[in-house]
């Protein structure tokens, strides 16, 4: 009887490792990269710590990814407490009554209990240090590999920081783009200046640090590209799309004009990219995201109300269109804890009530409502929906996050 148990358990043994012929292994490579990208990203990380074998098949070569996409995202929910931030994901690619809030455990939250999301990109994370501005890492909250990235040689007091990250189709490359605005020592009044009750730095320095397979420690380091042609919004970048980060300018006293500037991850310079003609643009009531891969301009109006210009053929203006509309939304979950009436509700980071997200795959548009409420709206109907699932934070900025197994020296392609 001993001896049959013990049959029975080197069985099982064997074929979830491979032995005996009958294991994943011996299955060709398209049906093994079919039967795992109907699963979510987060089913497939765990499988990663089955054995030896599975957790190889599942990263060699870059042929396995999940049913994450960019229709059917990740949302990483960024939760900025005091003392300690926190990151919770929920997986839309599984079934909508399956999905639950979960929690990620932090490697580096000892080392930088506070932080920034610089962006998502391939499958990896961008944070920033909030309190100090000197640490950044890369980070795959699924593989829970990190990198913290080297400081940079040149180091300025009272400096403003504008971030960006991304990845290069082509090259293969990731980038991080590290824009900082200082106080000269040679100029007078110290190289600052102050307009409309805020200093105004006068200096600046482009600097960015690239990673990719053949990257080694000892060339992981920042390059200078000189002087930043722009003034850009302190705030990370906005869209990735087309292989280029792109910012929105700060306005000046006499030039009050707002431009769109494009940041190319491959030749490494800015360009101003067209705008639509569409009125509002030179004040702070707009922000650029990517909505099926294409740059788009978020324009808000009064009361929560918006619209979406989509630019179809990237870099020409003529191609810019309002592809969006939508309405006034206040949503169950607010309506209990409405402090103040919605025309002064300020959203922490764009001064607005309503953030796009992404566009799903049913054609709906995602939307974060004050931080505090998920929604889908339906443009063909005209309808809303508050998104309720189990353990959703009460505060939370969100992050659309295509996840893969990917990391730097292994960068896995989606299919």
């Amino acid at each position: 009887m001993a001896s049959e148990k013990s049959f029975k358990k080197r069985k099982i043994t064997d074929d979830v490792d491979g032995g005996g012929g009958g294991g994943l292994e011996s299955l060709p490579g398209d049906i093994i990269a079919d039967i795992f990208s109907r699963l979510p990203i987060s089913s497939i990380a765990r499988l990663m710590f089955v054995c030896r074998s599975w957790r190889s098949i599942l990263t060699q070569h870059g042929r396995v990814s999940s049913s994450s996409s960019p229709t059917k995202p990740c949302l990483l929910l960024h939760c900025d407490s005091p003392i300690r931030n926190g990151l919770h994901f929920l997986d839309l690619s599984e079934e909508e009554k399956r999905i639950k809030t979960k929690k990620f455990t932090l490697r580096f939250e000892s080392s930088m209990p506070e932080f920034d999301v610089v962006g998502s990109c391939n499958g990896l994370l961008c944070l920033s240090d909030s309190l100090y501005n000197d640490s950044l890492y890369l980070y795959n909250p699924f593989t829970t590999n990190s990198l913290e990235l080297p400081e940079c040689s040149n180091k300025y007091h009272d400096q403003e920081l504008v971030f960006g990250f991304g990845f290069h189709e082509m090259t293969k490359d990731y980038k991080v783009l590290k824009i900082v605005y200082f106080r000269g020592s040679s100029s007078s009044n110290n190289g600052i200046y102050r307009g409309r009750g805020r200093i105004q730095y006068k200096q600046s320095e482009v600097q960015i640090l690239t990673l990719s397979s053949k990257t080694t420690d000892q060339s992981l380091s920042w390059r200078s590209l000189g002087k930043a042609p722009y003034k850009f919004m302190k705030r990370s970048s906005e869209a990735l799309v087309n292989g280029r980060l792109h910012f929105v300018t700060r306005p000046r006293r006499h030039v009050p004009d707002r431009k769109f500037v494009s940041f190319d991850l491959e030749d490494e310079e800015f360009k101003e990219i067209p705008k639509p003609d569409c009125g509002g643009l030179n004040r702070t009531n707009h922000r650029l995201v990517n909505l099926k891969g294409c740059l788009c301009a978020v324009v808000y109006g009064n009361y929560g109300k918006l619209d979406i210009w989509v630019m179809e053929t990237y870099g020409v203006k003529e191609s810019w269109g309002k592809e969006y509309s939508i309405g006034t939304y206040l949503p169950k979950g607010l309506k209990q804890n409405l402090d103040r009436p919605m025309w002064i509700w300020k959203n922490a980071e764009n001064g607005k009530v309503v953030r796009v997200l992404c566009l799903l795959e049913n054609g709906e548009i995602l939307l974060e409502y004050k931080s505090r409420v998920l929604v889908a709206y339906d443009p063909k109907l005209g309808k809303f929906k508050d998104l309720l699932f189990h353990g959703l934070p009460n505060w939370f900025h969100t992050v659309v996050h295509v996840g893969t197994l990917s990391w730097v020296d292994t960068p896995l392609d989606l299919w």
